[in-house]
């Protein structure tokens, strides 16, 4: 049933072919078309010239001309304008929707050798006078050693505790 399905070489090239040549023609029929609405464009926006011979008509057009261009000029910065804001909507609304998802990628930061002092020096320029020597300033505390940890470290010899303890035993064995 399997081989049954299956396409032959030869058929499977005739439709690729056939499939190619479909394809050019539409895509050739679509520049066609491209073609004749940028003519009757133009045609409706650029009339064909005809120059007078007068100075005076060849004033009043060259106003109308003038007048033409600068609507033109005017639709195209308004147009350029609001492109612009919507890019930069769309690019605030890309940013947004990256830090909702909390995936942006975090920087590597380099490992820098330096002291306290010199951090203090770069932040702080020349008003840093103060050291970081922190153990300088820390104060000096006497330790107070109480006499029953004296008696709990000079235990003695092991020997004379086992004896003592030996003795316990004979009272409570008697």
């Amino acid at each position: 049933m399997a081989d049954e399905k299956r396409l032959s070489a030869r058929r499977k090239h005739t439709l690729k072919g056939c499939m190619l040549m479909v394809g050019t023609n539409l895509l050739e029929a679509e520049a066609t078309m491209k073609s004749e609405e940028r003519e009757k464009f133009l045609a409706e926006k650029c009339p064909p010239l005809e120059l007078p011979y007068s100075k005076d008509e060849l004033m009043e057009l060259v106003q109308k001309l003038h007048q033409q261009i600068n609507m033109s000029e005017e639709e195209r910065y308004c147009i350029e304008f609001k492109l612009n804001m919507v890019l930069n909507e769309v690019r605030d609304l890309n940013i947004k929707i990256v830090d909702m998802r909390g995936k942006f990628k975090r920087p590597r930061l380099k490992k820098v050798r330096m002291s306290a002092d010199a951090m203090l020096k770069a932040l702080l320029g020349s008003k840093h006078t103060v050291n970081m020597d922190l153990r300088a300033n820390l104060k000096q505390v006497k330790k107070e050693v109480k006499e029953e940890d004296k008696q709990l470290r000079d235990v003695g010899d092991w020997r004379k505790n086992i004896e003592d303890k030996s003795d316990r035993k004979k009272m409570f064995d008697s």
